[in-house]
């Protein structure tokens, strides 16, 4: 069985799904779910200025309704459990967890916990963060010694 841990911010969609869970073709694939709510990591100038550069001008203005923090936490613990359960009705094993603070710590330890054989960043394009390479998936290639494999999330939720 191919071991993938896979890294994201929110729920994920169907079309995600279908994504990931078709990767390995006919290979059984079970999944270790990484899940961040907004928090401190995630700076509201850079959610911002990434709104701006998608043209999404509209949710610039609406950064400071979206809950962080501790507040966060329960949107995140049911994003987390309706990943998991889309994961598995598309036949894969899955489980998952939180990650309270340093992901790539919690991502590091998981990997080498349960013996991934790559990483799958999955997330909405953070232009900023990118382009200095200061992303999830830029960072973990330097620090989980598999292959990282960064997705983008096929729609907003």
């Amino acid at each position: 069985m191919f071991t993938s841990v896979l890294m994201i911010e929110k729920a994920l969609t169907s079309a995600d799904v279908e994504f990931v869970t078709s990767l390995h073709g006919d290979e059984e694939v079970s999944f270790h779910v990484l899940l961040q709510p907004r928090g401190d990591q995630a700076d509201r100038l850079l959610r911002a200025i990434d709104d701006v550069a998608l043209g999404e001008l509209d949710e610039v203005a609406r950064e400071r309704d979206v809950p962080e923090g501790e507040a966060a936490r329960p949107f995140g613990e049911q994003a987390l459990e309706v990943s998991l359960q889309a994961l598995q009705a598309a036949g894969s094993s899955a489980e998952g967890r939180l990650i309270e603070d340093h992901p790539l710590d919690a991502l590091k330890g998981l990997v080498d916990e349960v013996g991934a054989d790559e990483v799958i960043v999955l997330t909405d394009p953070h232009y900023v963060e990118e382009f200095f390479h200061r992303d999830w998936a830029s960072r973990a290639r330097h620090k989980v010694g598999v292959p990282v494999l960064k997705l983008f999330s096929h729609s907003k939720v």
